[in-house]
């Protein structure tokens, strides 16, 4: 039985030796699923075919898991917790927005796979149950608290018109937020901090800059420069 690459933890204190055993024979189903999805995506992902190479008949590795859905939701699961560990591990240790970009890119090139899972094409006929939104809400938090800049009032004037369209959008449609108390300049630094970084990600992961003759670490860099770059100082007319 294999021990698996990091993905998953397969071992825990207080536990019997069945437990243990099932964690483990759950641990390699999964690093046999990030085998399959990095072969041939996640809609090419067969309970069958883990079945087999693991020397389990079908009905055995149903038992684990129910579905092949079932499979996919805990690798999402997986992914999305990652994630957020990262994140709230960054910004427990002082890192700012640009920290969180940086911590956010070596996630992403770690697995682009897990990247392309939680971010990439949907899976046909895969809908994640509502506790994934709870999980990943996590990660917008971290972004949300990082995106007011330091010392700036919390109702900062917008940069420009279009700017401030945008806050006064947000404003009224926060949901993607949640709870989250930001106010609309902050929800806009964020909002734009991950729509921006992921554009590249996704870009740079797929192989798009290949052969384009350009470092995609120097342009995600200064992406990240100007999102996160302060605005200037309001003056008042005498």
């Amino acid at each position: 039985m294999s021990e698996g690459t990091g993905h998953v933890a397969t071992k825990g204190k207080g536990t019997t030796p069945r437990e243990r055993y099932r964690a483990q024979v759950r641990a390699e189903i999964k690093e046999r699923a990030w085998e399959q999805i990095a072969a041939s995506g996640a809609s090419g992902l067969s309970l069958n075919a883990i079945a087999r190479q693991m020397g389990m008949s079908g009905p055995a590795l149903y038992r684990y898991f129910a579905s092949r859905d079932d499979l996919i939701t805990e690798l999402v699961r997986d992914a999305y917790r990652s994630l957020a560990d990262t994140m709230r591990d960054a910004a427990a240790s002082g890192a700012d927005l640009a920290g969180l970009g940086h911590a956010l890119r070596t996630w992403a090139l770690d697995d682009p796979q897990r990247y392309f899972l939680v971010y990439g094409t949907p899976v046909p006929g895969y809908h994640a149950p509502d506790d994934i939104t709870t999980i990943a809400s996590g990660i917008m938090a971290a972004l949300l608290d990082a995106a007011r800049p330091a010392g700036a009032p919390a109702d900062a004037a917008a940069d420009g018109p279009d700017e401030a369209r945008l806050e006064a959008h947000l404003a009224e449609h926060r949901e993607w937020a949640a709870d989250h108390p930001a106010a609309p300049p902050a929800l806009r630094r964020a909002l734009s901090f991950w729509t921006r970084l992921h554009g590249i990600l996704s870009l740079e992961l797929a192989g798009h800059f290949a052969g384009m003759g350009l470092d995609p670490a120097v342009l995600y860099d200064t992406e990240l420069q100007q999102l996160t770059r302060r605005p200037a100082a309001s003056t008042s007319r005498p």
